[in-house]
C-alpha cells in the first residue's frame, strides 16, 4: 500500500520572512491598501488570485467582505469597504511572519499561548483575551492566533487585524476567517 502525503509543512527557511507592525502592516500589506495595490505589492510573489464574496445575515449589521486568497503562497487576504481589513497566514505554507522578536506561523498552538500568557504576565502587556473556541488573542499585537491541521496535529495560523476590528473581533471576518482549516 502506498502512502499519499497530504500535508506538508514548508520549513521556515524556504519561506519568506516577513515582519509584523502591529495594527498597520503585515510584510509589505498595509491595512487599508486597496486590492489594486495589494495585487501591485503581491505581484513580485505571485499573480494567482481567486476572490469570494460573503455577506453578513439582513438581521444584522450589513457589511461585505471580499476574501482574496494566494492559496499557493500561503495567504488569504479580507477586504471591508474595498480596504485590506485582514491578513490570515497559512500554517503549512504561508509566509513566516514574526512580531515582537517571535515567529507566529506554524509553531505548537500551546507554545504561542505560553508566550502569550508571559507577555501578559509580565505587566507591560495585559492584552490576551480568549476568542471562540478558546482561541488566543493579543488585542496589543492585533492577532489571533488561529489553528490549522498538519494531518493529525494542528499548527498556528495567525490572522492579522486593524485597531477598528477590536470593536466586535468576531464579526469583523466571515466566520470561515475564524475556523480550524485542512
Amino acid at each position: 500500500m502506498m502512502f499519499t502525503e497530504w500535508w506538508h509543512v514548508l520549513p521556515d527557511e524556504e519561506r519568506q520572512q516577513w515582519l509584523s507592525e502591529p495594527f498597520v502592516a503585515v510584510g509589505s500589506l498595509r491595512f487599508g491598501m486597496s486590492p489594486e495595490d495589494v495585487a501591485d505589492v503581491m505581484s513580485a510573489v505571485t499573480t494567482e488570485a481567486e476572490q469570494r464574496r460573503y455577506r453578513k445575515p439582513a438581521d444584522s449589521s450589513a457589511y461585505e467582505v471580499t476574501e482574496e486568497r494566494y492559496s499557493a503562497f500561503g495567504l488569504h487576504l479580507y477586504y471591508r469597504d474595498e480596504g485590506l481589513a485582514g491578513v490570515a497566514v497559512d500554517a503549512l505554507c504561508g509566509p513566516q511572519v514574526s512580531v515582537a522578536g517571535t515567529a507566529l506561523v506554524g509553531r505548537l498552538p500551546s507554545a504561542l499561548e505560553q508566550w502569550m500568557i508571559d507577555r501578559a504576565e509580565t505587566g507591560l502587556e495585559t492584552d490576551m483575551v480568549y476568542v471562540s473556541a478558546g482561541v488566543p488573542a493579543s488585542e496589543s499585537l492585533g492577532v489571533t492566533i488561529n489553528v490549522q491541521r498538519d494531518g493529525d496535529r494542528l499548527l498556528t495560523r495567525p490572522i492579522f487585524y486593524p485597531a477598528e476590528a477590536l470593536d466586535d473581533l468576531s464579526h469583523w471576518l466571515p466566520g470561515d476567517a475564524w475556523t480550524i482549516h485542512d
